[in-house]
């Protein structure tokens, strides 16, 4: 059995992998400061579970215990509003944080990292769908930071030999039901809860920011993939490292984009719901559409989806149905 570091394991996406690690045998070890995750979403793993910050002395300390085998980053700020609000915040937990895990990997011999980026590194693309070798152009603070991580992994590999696979998510979302756990963030931004959490009346109306998209209902279009497809595609990239794979990124999608209308539209036949919709003003810098190719990691690592929009949507809402105010 190999010990795997899952930094920020007790969030969306690392809750999900943690369970998928077990599943395979592995033994996950995480560390969360639950400024945004979840304890109780580890309550169904086997795992070991440190609640402290990430810096030297705590990672120290993990080792000290555990043989650690390799690490999974999901830990760090994700808000792309906040990042331009508050940058310093955004640095100093998507950059110094990682450097420091970098550090203390080189200083124990760890040689293999899982780094969770973002479609965020790729800015406003000049095509679609995008590839992974297309121009990366942030457009803020939050994108800045996991491109410029990205760049500090391959001096790491040039000078120190740490290999690492950097996987670009394009919009998570989902829950796995075999679980029982899914989506819950202090301050939710994401658009398919939003909606689900206005189909349970929490919320008074689901606003569309922009209806005049260069798209054919005028709003802008993403692509969506399952949350168990992510720590699926976790997996593999751990697996091909062991295999002694070199430092790669690659794009998560689903290949396809819908529509912030159609998301509504769809969420209103799945939950029987016909709630309140209202037309917001644009947000500055929301790109029209933002597809993923994902033909790089099918061909490299044998991935591909396992779930369509519908599976996601119907997914996210008996989570929601069941758990109506989250993790409690």
């Amino acid at each position: 059995m190999k010990n795997i570091l899952v930094l920020g394991g007790a969030g969306y996406i690392g809750s999900h992998t943690v369970l998928m690690l077990e599943s395979r045998g592995y033994k996950a070890i995480v560390l969360d400061n639950l400024s945004s995750g979840h304890k109780q979403s580890l309550k169904n793993t086997n795992a070991t579970i440190y609640i402290d910050e990430i810096s030297k002395e705590n990672l120290e300390k993990i080792a000290e215990k555990h043989k650690i085998d390799g690490i999974i980053y999901f830990a760090g700020s994700i808000a792309v509003g906040e990042s331009m609000s508050n940058p310093s915040l955004y640095l100093h937990n998507n950059l110094f944080n990682g450097v420091t895990i970098l550090d203390f990997m080189k200083d124990k011999n760890i040689n293999k990292m899982v780094f969770s980026s973002s479609a965020a590194v790729y800015g406003i693309p000049l095509k679609v769908p995008i590839f992974e070798d297309d121009r990366k152009s942030p457009i803020n603070v939050y994108g800045f930071s996991k491109a410029a991580y990205e760049d500090i992994l391959k001096f790491y590999d040039q000078i120190f030999g740490i290999k690492s696979v950097s996987l670009r998510y394009f919009n998570a979302a989902g829950a796995s039901l075999k679980n029982n756990i899914g989506e819950d963030h202090k301050e939710e931004t994401h658009l398919i809860p939003l909606i689900l959490k206005t189909a349970l009346g929490q919320r008074e109306s689901i606003k569309i920011y922009g209806d005049t998209y260069k798209t054919l209902d005028g709003t802008c279009i993403r692509d969506y993939i399952h949350v168990d497809d992510l720590a699926q595609a976790h997996i593999l990239a751990l697996e091909y490292l062991q295999n002694h794979g070199d430092s790669d990124y690659f794009n998560i999608g689903n290949g396809s984009g819908h529509s912030v209308k159609e998301i509504i539209d769809l969420s209103k036949k799945i939950t029987n719901i016909d709630f309140k919709v209202e037309i917001e003003g644009k947000r500055e810098g929301d790109p029209d559409i933002l597809i993923a190719s994902s033909s790089k990691i099918q061909k490299k690592l044998h991935w591909n989806s396992q779930f369509s929009i519908e599976d996601i949507i119907k997914s996210a809402w008996t989570w929601h149905k069941n758990n109506p105010n989250g993790f409690v």
